[in-house]
This record gives structure tokens, sequence and C-alpha cells, in this order.
């Protein structure tokens, strides 16, 4: 396939709204054949001397009135520069927000329900979460609730007002079960296809785990190897609960230790995995910088030209065209009137005294 010629391109980027006026261009010719100046009957040109200035004047009075008509045709036509779609290359990556909406969101880190000046773990997390959407132009998201059932809040998407109004909603009333697996493969299916370049980045907000079934968990592997995201598990930790990396005394099994076995699964995918344990708001808020600092690489994005509207150039040309023709009128006039001056003779002393 042959390149396009940049100029043909250029071109194609420019319309007008009512093309048939443009029809009306060759009357810009009519200043070629009939001039607007007063004609004065001479024997002959050759009987006088070469005058190369008013040659000059009288075509670019003519080009005047050319450029003038040219002007008020197109404008009329209404010019203007198509709008367009501008890929460019900034800082930032696509986020999948999975926020954990079981019913123990619902209480404060010290894990009773909230009073007073307090917060929940779902309140403050919407809160800092809200913070980080915006803080870098160019970063895309999407939010996914889970709990028994995953729900898509938002699809990914640069618009980061609508963004944040979807992470206003996670501090509602949440259920009591927590699906995580059915949670994991929604927000997983939010990354679209991009460039291999792009920085994609998971990040689950959650105060507790559940047992991921074995069979779903080939799924998962599956599905984490196609995306390969980099992994954050935010852990709302409730005070005096077991931190993800305690073994427990008795028996170690997923059930007994749900977050320590989602930690390990985690850790067993082959993606950068890093979890951030948090007992209150300042820690999680610590969590989110970490994370921001973290996902900094190149990523597309693009901008939408809106059409701009040209017929003011068209206009301003006219005018331009419109001011030479007058002042080259008014400069006729006066030259006329010095001349007639100049043709009556001077009186003499006498009559200027009877005068």
């Amino acid at each position: 396939m042959m390149p396009s010629d940049p100029l043909t391109e250029a071109l194609a980027r420019f319309a007008v709204d009512t093309p048939l006026v443009l029809w009306l261009l060759p009357l810009a010719l009519l200043p070629f054949r009939r001039s607007a100046q007063r004609v004065v009957a001479v024997a002959s040109l050759d009987a006088g001397p070469a005058d190369p200035l008013s040659r000059t004047i009288g075509w670019t009075l003519r080009g005047a009135g050319c450029l003038a008509i040219v002007g008020l045709v197109v404008g009329v036509a209404g010019p203007y520069r198509r709008g367009e779609t501008v890929t460019r290359t900034g800082i930032g990556a696509q986020v999948s927000i999975l926020v954990d909406r079981s019913g123990s969101m619902n209480e404060t880190f010290a894990g009773r329900q909230p009073s007073g000046a307090e917060e929940s773990k779902a309140a403050a997390s919407r809160r800092l979460l809200g913070d980080f959407v915006g803080s870098r132009a160019h970063d895309q998201f999407a939010v996914t609730a889970f709990s028994t059932a995953p729900m898509l809040v938002v699809p990914m998407t640069d618009r980061h007002a609508a963004v944040r109004a979807a992470i206003q909603a996670i501090d509602r009333p949440g259920l009591d079960y927590t699906n995580v697996a059915r949670g994991l493969a929604l927000g997983l299916a939010q990354f679209g296809p991009q460039a291999a370049n792009v920085s994609r980045a998971l990040l689950m907000v959650s105060d507790g785990a559940a047992v991921i079934d074995p069979r779903v968990q080939g799924t998962l592997r599956a599905e984490f190897a196609r995306v390969r995201p980099n992994l954050y598990w935010l852990f709302l930790r409730t005070k005096g609960s077991p931190s993800i990396s305690d073994k427990p005394a008795g028996e170690d099994t997923p059930q007994a230790a749900p977050e320590r076995h989602l930690d390990l699964f985690f850790k067993s995918l082959g993606v950068p995995y890093r979890a951030f344990e948090a007992e209150g708001p300042e820690a999680v808020a610590a969590a989110i910088r970490q994370i921001e600092a973290l996902e900094r690489d190149p990523i597309p994005y693009t901008e939408q030209r809106p059409r701009r509207d040209l017929s003011w150039i068209a206009f301003g040309m006219a005018l331009f065209g419109l001011l030479v023709l007058v002042a080259g009128k008014l400069a006729e006039a006066d030259f006329r009137r010095g001349r007639g001056a100049a043709a009556r003779p001077a009186a003499t002393a006498p009559e200027r005294i009877a005068a």
C-alpha cells in the first residue's frame, strides 16, 4: 500500500458546510475584467511617460477586489477543520480496582460499627481511592465490586469523574459472603486488547478472603498468564486479627487461614505481586502512595480534537480586501481634488484683497 501524501492528508481534514456556495468563486475574476475606479478618456496612453507606480496600484486594487470576493464566498460556505483523534504517550497505567463489599467492610478497623468520627473500612477506602484517581491525567481505571457475586461498576475508562463517582458507591451496605474468585475473574476481564508495553495493575481492596475452589484456580491462573497484570492486594486488617503471613497453630488449611492461603496462591501465579497490610486509614494512604509510585510506565492515550470553525479567517480576508479598496477610493478622491486646486490660476494681489 502506497503511503499517502501529507498534503492530501492535510487537505482532507478541511471541509465546508455549504459546498454549493463555492460555485460563486468565479465571480472573483470580475475585478480583472472591470474596474471600480473612474475611467477618463484620453487620446493615447503612449503620449504620457511610463508610470509603474500607478500600474502597481491598479493591480493591487484588482487583487484586493478578488480577495474580498473569495473571502466572502468561502466565509458564507462555512469552512471548518474536521475533528480528529490524536494518539499520544503519557505516564500512567491501566488500573482495575476490585473492592470487597462484604458485610465486614462496614465495620471499622477496630472491628466494630462506626460511631462519631470513626470511619468504616469502606468509607476510608472510598475517600483514599478517590484521591488516587485523577492524581495523574493519563491513568485509566475500572471499578468492580464483589461480595456474593461480582458487579461491574464502571469499565476501563480515562473519565476520572465517572470513576470517582463509582468509588463513592463502595460505602453502601454490603453482603455477608466474599466470593473472591468471581471478583478476580471480572476484574481481569476489564483489561482490553492493548500494546504489550502498557502497564496493567489489578488492585484488590479487601479485609478478608475466602477459599478458592481448586477447579477455579486453574482458570484464574490461565487468565493471569494471559493478561499478566501487576497484582496488588491492599489487605484492610482488623486490629487483633491474624496477619496474612501468620501460620495457624492448628491445621494449616485454606479453611483455617483463608488470607494466608490466598496470599500463597497469588505468589504462585508468576506475575508481579505485592501485598500491603493496613490497620488504619494512614496505612491505607501510605500503601496507595507506594502503588502509585510503582506504576509509572508509558501509556498511550487519545485526545479528541473538536471541529474548528474557520469562517472567521475567510471573513477577515474579505475585510482586508475591502479596506484596501476603500483606501484606494478615498485616495482617488483626494488626488482629484488636489489636481483641481492646482489647475485654477493664481489670483493677483488686488483680487485677493477684493476677495
